[in-house]
This record gives structure tokens, C-alpha cells and sequence, in this order.
């Protein structure tokens, strides 16, 4: 973990994955994506269950972790600069309270989104391997 933050992301879910592609091509954040189910979740303070439920940003220095809206912010801000301002933005009130609905909204129904799929849509201990 040394040397740069991490992101976890669900690695089952089409969408999920298609944003990482599109993010790490746009945004091209200085930051390692590892879907969460390859990552040791132990190590890194994180319990399957919030990992997911919502795409982690565990840091480089300390290990902290933030969850959501405030981990895409931190994404943002770790891009080429153009994008620094927005992940800013993001973390300011009143639009982060707008942002975390959003990303609420967005994970809840993931499942509904391009690349997702009803099984997406189960806790990941209740999906067979292949249907995602």
C-alpha cells in the first residue's frame, strides 16, 4: 500500500468497472483500482460489506478510509489538474450533501445501470460467481 492510495471498487458489477475504465482514461488519477474481491479487506480495515456497498479510497499515509461520494472526490482530486477543482468542489457543503444522495441513488441502483445486471443487485455472499 505504500506509495499510493488505493481504490476498491466491485469488480462483479459492469458498471462499476466500465466507470474505472472511463475514469482511469479521463481523470487518470495517480491512484491503484483493485476490484475488492482480489483485495485483502482485513489488511486494509474494510469489511465486505461496506466494500460492497460503496467504492473505498484507502489512503496512502494512514490507511484512512473514505467511502461514497467523499472517495470519488478524492479520486478527482488526485487527476490530471483540470479535474483537481471538481473533487474540491465535491467535498463542500452543500454539494456534498447533494453528491452523497447521489452517489446513493447510483449505488442502489447500479444494477439498473449500462453493464449491470439483477444479480449485481444481491449482497455480494448471495451472488454465484458467474452471473455478474
Amino acid at each position: 500500500m505504500a506509495g499510493q492510495p488505493i481504490l476498491l471498487f466491485d469488480g462483479d458489477c459492469g458498471f462499476c468497472s466500465r466507470s474505472i475504465e472511463i475514469a482511469q482514461r479521463v481523470i487518470q488519477p495517480r491512484v491503484q483500482f483493485i476490484p475488492w474481491q482480489f483485495a485483502d479487506l482485513a489488511a486494509l480495515n474494510v469489511t465486505e460489506d461496506r466494500a460492497d456497498r460503496e467504492v473505498l479510497w484507502i489512503s496512502a499515509a494512514g490507511g484512512n478510509v473514505y467511502g461514497g461520494a467523499r472517495a470519488l472526490a478524492a479520486v478527482l482530486m488526485s487527476g490530471r489538474r483540470r479535474w483537481w477543482w471538481l473533487g474540491i468542489v465535491l467535498r463542500l457543503p452543500p454539494v456534498s450533501w447533494v453528491a452523497r444522495v447521489a452517489y446513493r441513488a447510483v449505488a442502489k441502483n447500479r444494477h439498473r445501470l449500462p453493464g449491470g445486471t439483477a444479480t449485481c443487485s444481491l449482497p455480494a455472499h448471495a451472488r454465484a460467481k458467474t452471473d455478474c
